[in-house]
């Protein structure tokens, strides 16, 4: 069977044997007729099958027959097409771009990460067909940027990827804004129960397609394990990486800061690898892909859910770093590979810790994966490098168990905490280790001594409260009743607390003229004057509250 008995329109064949295909794949050639039917499609294949085609060509058709679209913004959305990442919403362009070049069809994709000015101008010129990420398609909908009143086909790509990452809620909102009456096409690489669930909610009598189910893997795809520690792995990956014919490989890790750490240790072996993953921005990941489309990238380190977007020609090995939690996440990283009929080579590497995965793997597949027995050499390491290696390694673990993460505590609080002393000074206490205290404290104009030694200290700026002993006074209550003479130091009436306060700060620096550490009573101005502490030290004047209408201003002595 070939395109044109598929009854495709003539400028979309012209597309099509530019592109090279000359036959339909299975899916391909199943889904096509039903599409084009106008038909609901609950599609499963598994990944590098063609499903892009399979739902992109009958679209493109269905568009054309009714004819040339409104010029300019006179454009309505009539197709949206939900992927789950941003990859994988500019390949689906790419391919409605190409499949559609011969037709005035216009499409244009959203996704989140970058600016939405760009995305807005483009709907505001009027699209077709329109890609979107759902987390920004709602925003743009609550914003009021799209109207899906005139949608005629929702196609809802890798179902079982967005329930993975939790975008159903996401999912849902979309679907409370659809017409009633459209067609519905739904493509996933597995069917759990929860995502043919939400196709039993989408979908009205489909057409059921299913190719190559997923417990059969490619059988092009040449796959072996090797069973070693997981402090030894990035050298032996370097050495695989390093033999002929590893032309063009992706290395697949199970979390970003694994994907990053990786490709630190292969630059010490001199391989440039770079990765993708979701902490990198939208503009880093696709300068990355461009590269390694291009040929100038050999190695490329990728997280699941960065690489279902990766469309790369002639990828001759995938490596996994980590196994997967989940067995069919296997199945496709394997897929990037072996695709179009060329052959291809997955080596996994599996620790001790990871033998129950590949139990898992060999169970859904119903193929027992052989071991390598064959090993590259190793490259050879100076010592200085193999203690860096090692080092990387060690720091990994420790994120892993959660003990090399470190949060950063203020010198104040650590001492604080440990109940060290401060080194005393202008403004703090000597003997209490409480934490330093924030901001500058006003000041009275004409003095700039220490804090509780005369006049210009930080206490003499502050009225007294009614009843507060003040000068000499309070001289006499910190003495037990004598009065201190002016200018000689009194004693606090207890530690952590100073005169006229009932209570003092538990474990800090006290209330007082000097408490705690304590501070020498200066020449007395007034009721300005601070409360003499205890002999020894510098201590504050007496703090308190601020008002709500601002700071009061001093009255004049009397």
């Amino acid at each position: 069977m070939s395109f044109s008995d598929l009854g495709l329109s003539e400028p979309i064949l012209r597309a099509v044997t530019s592109e090279g295909y000359e036959n339909p794949t299975p899916i391909q050639a199943q889904s096509i007729p039903h599409v084009m039917a106008g038909r609901d499609l609950l599609g499963c294949a598994q990944t590098g099958t063609g499903k892009t085609a399979a739902f992109a060509l009958p679209i493109l058709h269905r568009l054309t027959a009714e004819g040339n679209p409104p010029p300019g913004s006179g454009r309505k959305i009539r197709v949206l097409v939900l992927a789950p990442t941003r990859e994988l919403a500019l390949q689906i362009s790419e391919s409605f771009s190409s499949y559609g070049r011969n037709t005035p069809l216009r499409n244009t994709v959203i996704f989140g990460g970058v600016g939405q000015g760009n995305q807005v101008k483009a709907l505001q010129r009027g699209v077709d067909i329109l890609i979107a990420t759902p987390g920004r398609l709602n925003d743009l909908m609550d914003q009021g940027y799209i109207n899906l009143a005139q949608l005629q086909i929702f196609v809802l790509d890798e179902a079982d990827r967005m329930l993975d990452i939790g975008f159903l809620p996401d999912i849902r909102r979309v679907m409370a804004k659809l017409p009633k009456v459209r067609q519905t096409l739904f493509f996933s690489a597995t069917m759990p129960p929860e995502v043919r669930k939400l196709a039993d909610d989408l979908l009205h009598q489909p057409a059921k397609v299913e190719i190559a189910p997923v417990k059969a893997t490619a059988d092009l795809i040449d796959q072996s394990v090797v069973h070693i520690p997981k402090a030894k792995k990035t050298r032996l990956l370097a050495a695989f990486l390093k033999q002929p014919g590893v032309d063009r490989s992706i290395v697949f890790a199970r979390t970003k800061h694994g994907a990053d750490r990786i490709a630190r240790q292969l630059l010490r072996y001199g391989i440039r690898a770079e990765a993708i993953h979701g902490n990198k921005s939208q503009n880093a990941r696709q300068r990355t892909l461009d590269r390694f489309r291009i040929g100038k990238l050999r190695v490329l380190l990728a997280t699941d859910l960065a690489a279902r977007g990766i469309d790369v020609d002639n990828i001759t090995h995938v490596f996994n770093f980590d196994l997967p939690h989940e067995p069919e996440t296997y199945v496709h990283r394997i897929g990037r590979t072996g695709r179009a009929g060329s052959a291809g080579k997955a080596i996994a590497f599996c620790d001790p810790a990871e033998r129950s995965m590949l139990k898992g793997i060999e169970r859904l597949t119903r193929k027992s994966i052989p071991v390598l027995e064959e090993l590259p050499e190793p490259p050879e390491v100076t010592p200085e490098e193999q203690a860096l290696i090692d080092e990387f390694a060690a720091e990994e673990e420790a994120f892993a168990d959660g003990v090399g993460i470190h949060r950063p505590v203020r010198d104040g609080r650590r001492r604080h905490e440990e109940g060290e002393r401060s080194e005393g000074g202008p403004g703090r206490s000597q003997g209490t280790g409480g934490p330093p205290r924030r901001g500058n404290r006003r000041r009275r104009p004409g003095g700039t001594g220490p804090a509780g030694s005369g006049p210009g200290g930080p206490g003499a700026h502050r009225p007294p409260r009614e009843g507060r002993p003040v000068g000499a006074q309070a001289g006499a209550e910190s003495t037990g009743g004598q009065t201190a003479p002016v200018g000689e130091p009194g004693q606090a009436r207890g530690p952590g607390r100073g005169p006229g306060r009932p209570h003092g700060r538990p474990g800090g620096r006290p209330y007082g003229g000097g408490g705690g550490g304590g501070g020498s009573g200066g020449a007395s101005r007034g009721p300005w004057q601070p409360g003499p502490g205890t002999a020894g030290g510098e201590g504050r004047g007496p703090r308190r509250p601020p008002r709500k209408g601002g700071p009061r201003r001093p009255r004049g002595r009397g």
